[in-house]
C-alpha cells in the first residue's frame, strides 16, 4: 500500500511551459538574444532555472555571467507572470482531492525555485494539505539527485516502499531509481512517453485518474 505520493510540479501537476517561455523570452530579448517558441521549452525546462537558461541562450553564448543576467530579468518578470496561463492538468485537482480523502500523504518535489514552487502550490490547490512542498533550494543538489526524496521521506515518516514517486520526464524516472523508490511516469507532460518508458517505471499513467489504482499495487 502506497502512503506517501510524491509529484513532480512542472509538466506533471501544473502545465506552465507558456508561462516559462514567455518569461526567458522577455529575458533574452530584453537582452539581444533570438527567442524560441513555446514548443521547444519542452525541452529546455527539467534541470533547474539556470540549466533552462543555458539550453535557451545561443552557442557560443553560454557563459555563466550570460546565465545570470538571463536569470535576474527571468526572476523579475515571472514572479509576476507566473500564473498567467499555468493551469493544473486535467482531473488532478480530483486526484489530489481523492488521494486526500483516503488519508495518503501528498508532497511536490520540484527543480523549480523554491519560492516559485511555494507560491504556486498553494495557489492551485489551496484544498489540499502538502506534507512537504519542497523546490530548488540552495546548497541542494537538483533532481535526479535522491536528496529531495530523502528529504521528504524524513518528513513524512513513510518508507520507501510505501512511497510512489510521479513525474513527466527522465530527470523524473532517474530521481525515482536513483532514490529506491517505485516510479510512475505520466504522457501527459512536456516529455514524449517514449522518454519515460527507456527507464521501466513500475506505472504509466495516461490520465490523473490512473494513479489512483496503483495506490494498493
Amino acid at each position: 500500500m502506497k502512503r506517501l505520493f510524491i509529484f513532480d510540479l512542472d509538466g506533471t501537476l501544473l502545465n506552465t511551459i507558456a508561462d516559462l517561455a514567455h518569461s526567458t523570452n522577455y529575458a533574452l530579448e530584453k537582452n539581444g538574444f533570438p527567442t524560441h517558441e513555446v514548443s521547444e521549452y519542452n525541452f529546455f525546462v527539467g534541470n533547474g532555472i539556470n540549466k533552462l537558461f543555458e539550453r535557451a541562450l545561443p552557442e557560443g553564448q553560454k557563459t555563466e555571467e550570460n546565465i545570470q543576467t538571463i536569470r535576474r530579468d527571468f526572476l523579475a518578470y515571472y514572479d509576476i507572470h507566473n500564473a498567467d496561463k499555468s493551469c493544473p492538468y486535467p482531473g488532478i485537482p480530483e486526484l489530489l482531492q481523492a488521494l486526500q480523502a483516503d488519508g495518503a500523504q501528498i508532497a511536490v518535489a520540484s527543480n523549480k525555485y523554491q519560492a516559485a514552487t511555494e507560491k504556486l502550490v498553494p495557489h492551485f490547490f489551496p484544498h489540499i494539505h502538502f506534507t512537504a512542498i519542497l523546490g530548488q533550494r540552495e546548497g541542494i543538489p537538483t533532481k535526479p539527485d535522491p536528496t529531495i526524496v530523502y528529504d521528504i521521506l524524513a518528513i513524512a515518516g513513510v518508507s520507501k516502499e510505501e512511497t510512489l514517486y510521479i513525474g513527466d520526464s527522465n530527470v523524473d524516472m532517474q530521481t525515482a531509481l536513483q532514490s529506491g523508490v517505485d516510479a510512475c511516469g505520466v504522457t501527459w507532460g512536456f516529455r514524449p512517453a517514449s522518454e519515460l518508458e527507456a527507464f521501466h517505471p513500475k506505472f504509466m499513467a495516461r490520465q490523473a485518474a490512473d494513479i489512483l489504482a496503483f495506490r494498493g499495487a
